[in-house]
């Protein structure tokens, strides 16, 4: 392919979103619109990417750091065409493609397919047809069907404005065709702006043809100006990724209920149910089976485990063959062995849980390691943090730590050590020991209780 620039338009404030955010700055799939489109971008391979910014140029530049992007300031928002002439000192001498920092959707084969009808004698224009076309310029055609015109719907004739093929904005052209045509832009329109889809116009004048590509649906060429079509995309995006995931061979209890904020990979014979969110980079592996309202985020599923309904996983690797929830957390730092459980209502953060060792439910385990075959009662707590500094809980294999218990850090139970129920264990205990620290218990019979006095 040529030398490619690559500009994507990103100046705009979004009056209609009513937010302090930069529009292309909201979320898609848990990633901002923008770092969509660079994504789909960068897949083509270009020489240079320009990102033209405005409204909250400095939130742009700060979110776009990790981005090997050039940046170019509209500091006034005077139309497509005033846009892309910010970047144009920084163009090479190539093809140049023109972006939307708000169409989240489009895809890397529709621009391929664009850019590979632009020379010297043809521009781009993806265009897109529409059952109703309203808001959109209209592609104006001549007796032979070239494309001669876009005329913006306040601009519009009666009959133009029933025409359904409609602009996308997307174009590619050559950098000199542009640097000819730029100078030439007038702001003389219903908006006083500088359109860059005069430029079609131009080119039909030169006698430089307009190819015209169309996108493989319509969605994918869709813009976000408020809250309703951002939501819209949204589920776009989800239902777009829902059938990508059962083509692969993952089970959805329903396809309309899942969301994928990053990216999730998945074994054979997967089963997701319904309401499940997952963010980050997430794998499943071969028979996982994740029950209903789960979020999991940047972890790893070992195969054959489940993770029952409504638990959170964060950061975390299970091995394999584990159980977990309903209700559990697993903050990060958590690795459950093969065959590990955590049961319903605990929280685990920090923690190595061995293979087969159990903390079924109730509990609290952080800053800990535990050995095979552990089994942690229920209500007991790993008491990790002193106001200031965090501590580390030892547990040893085939210990037995009985309900009710606070394991107060930096603490070692031995191998095969017992504790008691309802302890509170600040010193080591040796290995297949029993440790009891509850008080005596007194008792005292026929013991009248206290009645209410009366008045």
């Amino acid at each position: 392919m040529h030398d490619l620039d690559i500009v994507i338009l990103a100046a705009g404030k979004g009056t209609r979103m009513r937010s302090q955010l930069p529009k292309v700055l909201h979320t898609l799939a848990g990633k901002p619109m923008v770092e969509h489109v660079l994504a789909t971008a960068s897949g083509l391979n270009p020489s240079r990417t320009h990102v033209v910014i405005g409204h909250g140029a400095d939130q742009l530049r700060d979110a776009l750091a990790e981005y090997d992007v050039s940046f170019a300031l509209q500091e006034e928002q005077k139309g497509t065409g005033h846009a892309v002439a910010q970047a144009q000192p920084q163009l090479g001498s190539g093809i140049v493609l023109v972006l939307y920092g708000d169409v989240p959707l489009i895809r890397r084969d529709t621009l391929a397919d664009l850019l590979a009808k632009v020379d010297e004698q043809h521009m781009g224009l993806l265009t897109v047809t529409l059952e109703d076309p309203s808001g959109y310029g209209r592609i104006v055609r001549d007796a032979e069907g070239h494309a001669v015109a876009i005329v913006e719907q306040k601009d519009a004739n009666e009959e133009q404005l029933a025409i359904n093929e409609c602009n996308t904005g997307i174009m590619a052209m050559t950098s000199a065709q542009l640097k000819r045509w730029l100078p030439q832009l007038s702001a003389e329109n219903a908006q006083g702006e500088y359109y860059l889809t005069d430029v079609i116009a131009m080119a039909a004048s030169e006698g430089v043809k307009v190819a015209t590509a169309q996108p493989h649906n319509a969605t994918e060429v869709e813009g976000v100006n408020n809250r309703s079509q951002m939501a819209r995309l949204e589920r776009a995006y989800q239902q777009q990724t829902a059938e990508t995931l059962m083509a692969q061979g993952v089970a959805l209890a329903d396809p309309a209920r899942i969301d994928v904020r990053g990216k999730l990979t998945c074994g054979h014979d997967v089963f997701i149910d319904v309401g499940c969110v997952f963010e980050g980079d997430v794998e499943l592996g071969e028979g996982v089976r994740v029950g209903p309202y789960c979020i999991i985020k940047n972890s790893t599923i070992g195969a054959e485990s489940e993770i029952h309904s409504h638990s959170v996983i964060d950061t975390a690797v299970a091995a394999g063959l584990n159980q977990v929830g309903p209700y559990a957390r697993l903050r990060p730092g958590t690795r459950l062995a093969v065959k590990a459980k955590v049961g319903n209502f605990v929280e685990t953060k920090n923690a190595d849980v061995g293979e087969g060792s159990k903390i079924n439910h109730l509990s609290y385990v952080g800053d800990a390691r535990l050995g095979r075959d552990v089994n942690v009662g229920a209500g007991t707590i790993t008491c990790n943090y002193d106001g200031v500094n965090k501590h580390r809980t030892e547990i040893g294999d085939n210990a037995f730590i009985g309900s009710n218990t606070a394991l107060v850090a930096p603490v070692t139970v031995g191998k095969g050590a017992t504790v008691g129920a309802g302890s509170t264990i600040a010193k080591d205990v040796t290995e297949y020991a029993l440790a009891v620290t509850r008080s005596r218990q007194l008792e005292k019979p026929d013991w009248p209780r206290p009645v209410k006095k009366v008045k």
